[in-house]
Order: C-alpha cells, then sequence, then structure tokens
C-alpha cells in the first residue's frame, strides 16, 4: 500500500483516435477535453500538431477552454536530423499550439535510428536533448516519450539508457517509458522500470503502455508499483491495434485496490458516466464487459450466485458498485431461480413473496419462454411487463386489434415502399392508422406511434437506437425461429424489448409492442 500522488495523462484524443472506428470532430475533441478536466485528470494530449487540419483546429480551439485542473498537451517527435532544431517546421508547430505542455517521442531502439531515421546514434541523442532543451527554453513542460523503449533496452540496455540521459540533460520534466509494441509482460516489464528508476533517481517516470499482449492495465499497474509516477492510457482502452491501456480500469484499481491517489479520486463515482461519454463522442456501442464500467460488471445470472449477491453483495462483487457510478443487475434467464426473480423484482420496485403458488408459476413460465428462444438478460423491459401482467395481472394500456404490413413499388419513385395498417383499442375508443416506413419494421413503428400519440403524448419522444435480428437453429433454413432484439430510448432512460416467432415481422412487432407500452408505464410512474 502507499500514499503516492499518481498523475494521470490521458491521450484519448490523440492515441485514442488512432483506434479502428475511432474519429473526434472538433467540437466533440472540446467536449471530450471538459469532460476529463471535470473528472481530474492531469493532462490531455489533444493531438499532434501538423498531422490533420483536425487537430490543429482544436489547438486554435482549446485556448477557449476555462479548465479548473488539466493541462493540454500538443505531442510531437525530436528535430529531424542534421537539421537545427530552430528551424524544424514540425517542432515550430508544437510551439504554435500554444499549450502549457509539450509531449515529444524520441527513438530508443537502435533498430529504429539506423533503418528508420538513417542517422547515427550520436545524431539521435543530440536531436532529443536539442529538441527537449529549446522547448524548455520557450517555457514549456517537457513529457519525453521514449518510443519503443523497452524493445530497445532488450536491445541495447546502455543505448536505451543514454536516450534519457540525453532528455534529462536537455531538462525533461518527465521521462516517459512506451511499451510500444505492447508485447512485454508484468515481470520482464517491472524489472526494467525499476532498473531504470534505480538510474534515474531524481527523474520523474512516467509509463505509456499498449494491450497487445492483453496485459496493458496490470504492465502498467506494475510500473506503477515500480516507482513511476505518471500512467499514460485512454478511456475505454480505445487505441491502434488491440488499444492502449485502459485508465477506467487502472484509475480504480490505483484508487480501490492499491491506496494510491490520483486526482480523479473525489470524481470516481462518475467514472462510469465518463465511460459511456467517451463512446458516445466516437459512436462506438458501450463494451458492457469493460471492468468497473461495463453493464455486466456487476451482473449476476446463476440462480446461486443471485442467491448469494441477495444476502450479501460481497460474496460476488469485487467492490462496491456505487463507488465507480455502477450498480448491482441481475440477469434472468432459464438458470434464475426464486432469489433471482425476487431480486430482479426489487430492482424494479416491485416486492414479491417469493414463496407464493404466483412466484413458482412464474419461474415455470419464464423458463417455458426462454425455451422457445426469448432471452431476458438485454431486454428488462420485456420483463417488467411480463412481470407485472403475470403476478399482478396488469392490463395492457392498449389493446391490439389488427396490423398488417406490406412490399411493393412506387412506380413514381422507382424505389420499393412499405406500408403498415395498424388498429388499436384504447379504453373505449379505436385507432386506425395507415404510414410508410423504408421497411416493413420501420412502417410498422410509424403506423404504432401514430395510432398511440393522441392518447399518449409522450411516444412521440421514443427511438430505436439499435435493431438486432438472430436466427434461432439456423439448420432449419427459412422455417428458423427469429428473436429481435429492440434498444429503445426516450433520451433520458434506455431500455431493451424482446419479441420471438418463426416469422421476423411477428418478432419485430412484439418487440415494438414492449417499447411503446413500456415507455406508458414509465411516463404513468412518474405522474
Amino acid at each position: 500500500m502507499s500514499s503516492t500522488k499518481i498523475l494521470i495523462y490521458d491521450t484519448t484524443l490523440r492515441d485514442g483516435s488512432q483506434a479502428e472506428g475511432v474519429s473526434f470532430t472538433v467540437a466533440a475533441k472540446m467536449r471530450v477535453a471538459k469532460k476529463l478536466d471535470q473528472f481530474g485528470v492531469d493532462y490531455i494530449e489533444g493531438g499532434w500538431p501538423g498531422s490533420n487540419p483536425r487537430d490543429m483546429a482544436f489547438f486554435e480551439k482549446a485556448e477557449e477552454l476555462e479548465l479548473s485542473h488539466s493541462r493540454i498537451a500538443a505531442f510531437g517527435s525530436t528535430r529531424r536530423a542534421n537539421t537545427p532544431v530552430e528551424e524544424d517546421a514540425q517542432v515550430k508547430l508544437l510551439l504554435d499550439a500554444s499549450t502549457p505542455v509539450v509531449t515529444i517521442f524520441g527513438k530508443t531502439w537502435l533498430l529504429h535510428v539506423t533503418d528508420v531515421l538513417r542517422t547515427t546514434p550520436e545524431e539521435n541523442l543530440n536531436m532529443i536533448e536539442d529538441t527537449v532543451r529549446y522547448l524548455k527554453q520557450q517555457g514549456k513542460e517537457v513529457v519525453y516519450d521514449a518510443e519503443h523503449f523497452f524493445d530497445g533496452y532488450s536491445n541495447n540496455r546502455e543505448y536505451a539508457l543514454s536516450t534519457l540521459e540525453a532528455a534529462k540533460c536537455g531538462g525533461a520534466d518527465f521521462l516517459t517509458l512506451c511499451e510500444t509494441n505492447g508485447g512485454k509482460l508484468v515481470t520482464p516489464f517491472r524489472e526494467i522500470t525499476n532498473d531504470v528508476i534505480n538510474k534515474f533517481p531524481d527523474s520523474k517516470i512516467g509509463v505509456h503502455c499498449h494491450n497487445d499482449a492483453g496485459v496493458g492495465v496490470a504492465v502498467s499497474i506494475s510500473g506503477v508499483e515500480a516507482g513511476a509516477v505518471m500512467v499514460q492510457g485512454t478511456m475505454n482502452g480505445y487505441g491502434e491495434r488491440n488499444g492502449n491501456a485502459n485508465l477506467t480500469t487502472i484509475i480504480p484499481n490505483l484508487e480501490l485496490k492499491m491506496d494510491y491517489i490520483t486526482n480523479c479520486s473525489k470524481h470516481l463515482k462518475k467514472l462510469r458516466d465518463l465511460s459511456l461519454f467517451i463512446d458516445d463522442a466516437t459512436n462506438l456501442r458501450p463494451d458492457i464487459r469493460s471492468p468497473y464500467v461495463g453493464a455486466a460488471s456487476f451482473a449476476h445470472k446463476g440462480g446461486v450466485h443471485a442467491d448469494a449477491a441477495s444476502k450479501s453483495t460481497r460474496s460476488y462483487e469485487h467492490i462496491d458498485p456505487a463507488l465507480v457510478g455502477n450498480r448491482t443487475r441481475v440477469l434472468v434467464s432459464d438458470m434464475s431461480g426464486r432469489s433471482s426473480i425476487m431480486m430482479k423484482a426489487k430492482e424494479m420496485g416491485m416486492e414479491v413473496d417469493g414463496r407464493s403458488p404466483e412466484m413458482k408459476s412464474f419461474l415455470e413460465e419464464l423458463k417455458q419462454l426462454e425455451f422457445k428462444g426469448y432471452e431476458y438478460e438485454s431486454a428488462d423491459a420485456s420483463f417488467d411487463l411480463l412481470l407485472r401482467r403475470f403476478l399482478r395481472g396488469e392490463e395492457e394500456a392498449f389493446k391490439v386489434l389488427r396490423y398488417h404490413v406490406g412490399v411493393g413499388n412506387d412506380t413514381e419513385k422507382k424505389d420499393a415502399v412499405s406500408e403498415a395498417t395498424v388498429k388499436l383499442k384504447i379504453g373505449n375508443e379505436t385507432r386506425h392508422m395507415v404510414a410508410e416506413g423504408n421497411g416493413p419494421v420501420s412502417a410498422l413503428d410509424h403506423a404504432l406511434r401514430k395510432a398511440l400519440v393522441q392518447d399518449f403524448p409522450t411516444i412521440a419522444e421514443v427511438r430505436l437506437v439499435d435493431f438486432k435480428v438472430r436466427i434461432l437453429e439456423s439448420n432449419l433454413g427459412t422455417d428458423a425461429i427469429t428473436r429481435v432484439h429492440v434498444e429503445s430510448t426516450d433520451g433520458e432512460q434506455t431500455w431493451g424489448t424482446v419479441g420471438v416467432s418463426d416469422n421476423v415481422i411477428t418478432a419485430s412487432w412484439e418487440a415494438l409492442i414492449d417499447s411503446v407500452s413500456y415507455k406508458i408505464l414509465l411516463e404513468g410512474e412518474s405522474v
């Protein structure tokens, strides 16, 4: 255990943007930077000036940011070989970014010095020292990233250490050991880091790790244990190839497991919110299995697990999920027992008697439904409605009298068109509506909303955010059972519903009905 302060250096906006499928707009970068500052991150690496117009635009806008804690860093390389640092165009762009911090990387591995830079080992050392010194003379805080340090160290220890010495002589504020290839395991990583710290006892050492061997978080933590005082990484582990070390895992590990101090500690309960915010900014689906922040991190499915968790959450939860803004969830499936159902009902604000005959009947019905292909793990809304109908006998807000959908061709538009007819009974009134859509499910959705919106205006707030179709027992071909999962939101809450049928339209319709029924239920409870 330790009370050492560990600085968090976030490179989501630079290294994270190199991940496949990740791209930030300038506006998104501004929002993310503000959010990271509010969370207590110490350094925010905004990008590489000159690498693309978007990064330069961000640095121009970043001067308008009113940050309460974080310091923005511009990222770049050492000067070019045989070029005076004052004349190097890339170094000039680093200064033009007008950030208080500049992070530069230099070559550690002789292979890169001779084969990539095509210069001498001596000139490489001069490039490092000259660039660091020049940036310090311009009043910048300088973080020196020793690229491929661990490969370079394994190839030639003395030369790798000499590159750090050059950065130190130039006045670098931090010497960061970069595991650029992401292949080192914990023991050699710790040993090498420990050697560096012994060699440079008066320097502040950082670590920058990747996840190519699946141990990005572990090696980062081992670096801290060896004495590093700065950890670089990205939120949600975004990054090139298999990603960077994941800060949403590293930070709670340091705070909750190892008793290190970070400036994020007082905001730790907002960690899950931050994680989801970053996912939203990148337009990527959250990883439900991400440690600490994932939706499945504290989810219990097996009856024995759920029963134990209902008596003592510590029995199957390594921390209180509220510490990181998460919560305990119970997944209902054919593995469920009474304890699971009772916990799920309690989670939904319902009290049920686990010893009642109704509970036994409901459990049997649930297992039969799952046997037919229903799956409620990601369809909490459908389960909630099922529980209310079965145990409470609650009536539905509306009754479907008839629905029909057809697909044809619009001769004027010269395109396929879908048209749906929906007939509902709401109280004593009948609603009969027709709508078109770009597909049969879209047409049904539009017609259903038109039929309901007069009586339930908040239905207009609901939109579908995900639609998944899975074929069960695909060996049956076109006769196979289809399961449709729909995820809906009203802008504040998100819920999942499920439908199952040997007809994909019927399965979709069932999921859509549950989706709007749940919104009506939510609205009724909020009144």
